[in-house]
């Protein structure tokens, strides 16, 4: 009879939910904004709102420019971004929220819409 080196080890994702998670609740989303502004964690917070706001995918979040949210000095309360995996341009609403935040982390950081600006 052949013995085993190792025992038997039971997977890690046994009896755990797997795949498509549920969406976050409004009440989860107000918990975490407030969170972010308590922290005073000002780029995390026009991140995350501009996350909810957009519904882009991370890949497009984070490689987004000011001058994609932004004319001038003023944060747009509607931008398009064409999606990086689709190609298909994707135009959303910015909320009031997420326009201050945005405007409070470019002015924090004192980011410009120039060529070489990012965020």
């Amino acid at each position: 009879m052949e013995t085993r080196e190792h025992p038997h080890r039971e997977a890690w994702n046994k009896g755990k939910l797997v795949g498509q998670k549920a969406p976050l609740k409004p009440k989860d989303i107000w918990a975490i904004r407030i969170h972010l502004q308590n922290a005073h964690d000002v780029r995390d917070l026009a991140m995350f709102n501009l996350a909810i706001d957009s519904k882009l995918r991370g890949c497009d979040l984070v490689s987004l420019r000011v001058r994609d949210v932004t004319h001038g000095n003023q944060v747009l309360s509607r931008a398009m971004v064409v999606q990086r995996k689709t190609q298909r341009p994707v135009q959303f609403e910015l909320t009031e929220p997420t326009r201050t935040a945005e405007a409070a982390w470019i002015a924090k950081v004192a980011l410009r819409s120039g060529p070489s600006s990012s965020n």
